[in-house]
């Protein structure tokens, strides 16, 4: 099990824009199950390469809730072909950005392109949490993050908590 140190705002490494991966080699399939380690680790639904600092293309997303089995998706080169007209709002966490939720508006269903973890090309609908989820995960690979929906005093303030709750965490009492 390797788990990795999730990169948080301000970090500068989280607004970059993920290469594409051109092939699947023993390196792709180690990073994807420090992504798995890391993510359960976490109790998170999603993640991606760039969260713990490796800009590529690869994100890996699990709804499933705690009593089901789980349901591990891993996109790699994932793109978003189709969205949906509807659209739904959910209330989203984001492991880089520790204890802040934010409603969110997206499309409800997506229908998305990506390579699996064997270099097969697939694609795939998906509607609800899978949805948004993914389309918050390929946004990371964009360089974009939820709080990227909020005003710039909103965005502000959160990263200035952050920020001030990182600094507090590297002291040592004595």
């Amino acid at each position: 099990m390797s788990i990795k140190e999730i990169i948080t705002v301000p970090d500068p490494i989280l607004k970059k824009i993920s290469s594409p991966i051109e092939k699947i080699n023993v390196n792709e399939k180690k990073l994807i199950k420090d992504l798995k380690d890391t993510m359960y680790d976490a109790n998170g639904i999603g993640l991606a390469a760039i969260q713990i600092g490796i800009p590529k293309r690869i994100v890996i997303v699990d709804v499933s809730k705690k009593d089901e089995k789980r349901n591990l998706h891993c996109l790699i080169n994932p793109k978003i072909k189709k969205f949906s007209d509807v659209r739904s709002t959910y209330e989203e966490g984001c492991l880089s950005i520790p204890n802040t939720f934010i409603q969110i508006e997206r499309p409800k269903e997506i229908e998305i392109e990506y390579i699996n973890e064997n270099g097969k090309k697939n694609t795939m609908q998906c509607s609800g949490l899978l949805s948004t989820c993914i389309q918050h995960e390929v946004q990371h690979c964009d360089g974009i993050l939820i709080i990227d929906y909020l005003s710039k005093l909103k965005k502000d303030l959160i990263i200035k908590k952050i920020s001030k709750e990182i600094s507090n965490n590297n002291k040592i009492i004595v």
